[in-house]
């Protein structure tokens, strides 16, 4: 791949602005000089243009250019879940998801589904997704074919549950075992694919389970891991009926050695400050589903008390029981949320940036990858340009600095505002532009 310049307006967290008030970037006439797939320069774009005037440019101004967005918790098998409205989390899963799910056993359904999927997440601007795949083996492995077909990354993993969820969705421990490990050996660290360790969540896993999970984390290195906690009343009282034994929901996964850097925790609207406590000095990561946790009548997170304690959080759009696919319409939820929450937080336009795409790549260990512009990394990144007479093509006209910018994306974008998505320097396998893909 030759070298080329981006020109356009750049954004970009390359820093936790929680911590640091300096974190936004903001280039006006910017440029990113991509060789190989990665950044090897963003700043001025008239310092990189006299520095490699042999560089082709690829000129996007009239619009912006932003990190690719990271998706923390999204479920392939519920794409035609979503728009269940009227349920809790428990009735939800069992009148709406779970159905779905088990439609996955048809190998050509779950095919079609995979493709499917991955299309609504380029054409959202993802570029990176932690994904609850199947509970099936072989519509799992559709998924990883789907992802590496297409180019995007993919974290993912067989669903491991062996109690009270439909028959048809568990499997005995020692078949999650052999299934989970033939996976990883075909799918884990190809392309750009990792294999994450997948229990849907205590409720629907035995401690026979879970030991899997454990003994999958020592035997392999660099896996993930990622589950649900906290998100209903009702499944954390059924939780400790199940795990008499567990002082809190997070005890759970503690005994079994689940957490640590590379976990992601989905949820966790409940948490006791002993459970956030835990969870920081663990160094495990939450994903924030606010759109979700919102339809399904959840909850509000508290999600000062996470940052205060230390706690990386990334947002989610748990397709199929939030509203869709898109990091733009979730960082807006977290805003509005945040704003009526009690002890909520006034999230800045960098803020949420951060929770879109940096604060992803940390909770997924993969911030030396991917997450922002920072020479070396792979030049991920959506370009976003409103149509000529839209609506947030004329708030935008009238912006006057760049947290306006910035906080007009948020507010009015939408996948239809997205021109261009690029991984690793090139676009997606099959996109064909605006809204489309694959």
């Amino acid at each position: 791949m030759s070298a080329e310049i981006v020109r356009s307006t750049i954004f970009h967290t390359p820093r936790n602005p929680f911590r640091e008030t300096d974190a936004l970037e903001f280039i006006e006439d910017g440029a990113l000089l991509i060789n190989d797939g990665r950044i090897q320069q963003c700043g001025e774009y008239g310092g990189i243009a006299r520095a490699h005037p042999e560089c082709p440019v690829h000129d996007l101004r009239g619009g912006y250019v932003l990190p690719g967005f990271i998706d923390t918790h999204v479920h392939f098998p519920q794409i035609r879940a979503l728009g269940g409205l009227g349920h809790e989390l428990l009735d939800w899963l069992e009148c709406v998801a779970l159905p779905e799910e088990a439609r996955m056993a048809d190998p050509a359904y779950a095919g079609q589904t995979a493709r499917s999927f991955v299309r609504a997440l380029i054409r959202s601007g993802t570029t990176t997704a932690l994904v609850f795949g199947a509970h099936f083996s072989q519509a799992t492995a559709a998924l990883f074919r789907a992802a590496a077909e297409a180019g995007i990354r993919i974290v993912s993993g067989l669903v491991l549950s062996d109690r009270r969820l439909r028959p048809e969705l568990h499997q005995k421990a020692d078949d999650a075992y052999r299934a989970s490990n033939e996976l990883i050996a075909e799918f884990h660290g190809r392309d750009r694919l990792l294999y994450a360790v997948t229990p849907r969540f205590a409720l629907s896993a035995s401690e026979a389970m879970l030991e899997v999970c454990q003994s999958l984390l020592s035997e392999h290195s660099e896996l993930r891991f990622t589950t649900h906690i906290n998100e209903n009343h009702l499944e954390i009282a059924e939780v400790a009926r199940l795990f008499p034994w567990a002082r809190d929901y997070l005890a759970v996964y503690e005994k079994f050695g689940l957490l640590g850097p590379g976990a992601v925790l989905a949820h966790n609207i409940h948490a006791s400050d002993g459970e956030i406590e835990r969870i920081a000095v663990s160094r495990t990561a939450i994903s924030h589903c606010p759109w979700s946790n919102a339809l399904l009548g959840s909850g509000l997170f508290r999600m000062r008390k996470h940052v205060d304690a230390g706690v990386v959080c990334a947002l989610g759009s748990d397709v199929g029981g939030g509203a869709g696919f898109g990091l733009l319409k979730e960082a807006l939820q977290a805003y509005a949320i945040q704003r009526i929450a009690p002890d909520g937080m006034k999230l800045s336009p960098a803020q949420l940036l951060y929770l879109s795409t940096r604060a992803g790549a940390e909770a997924l260990l993969l911030e030396e990858e991917t997450g922002d512009f920072t020479p070396g990394k792979s030049a991920d990144f959506v370009y976003i340009k409103p149509r000529a007479g839209s609506l947030i093509h004329g708030v935008l006209e009238r912006a006057q600095d760049a947290e306006s910018i910035l906080a007009a994306i948020l507010t009015l974008g939408s996948p239809e505002v997205i021109e261009e998505v690029r991984i690793a320097g090139v676009a997606p396998s099959g996109s064909t532009g605006r809204g489309e893909a694959i």
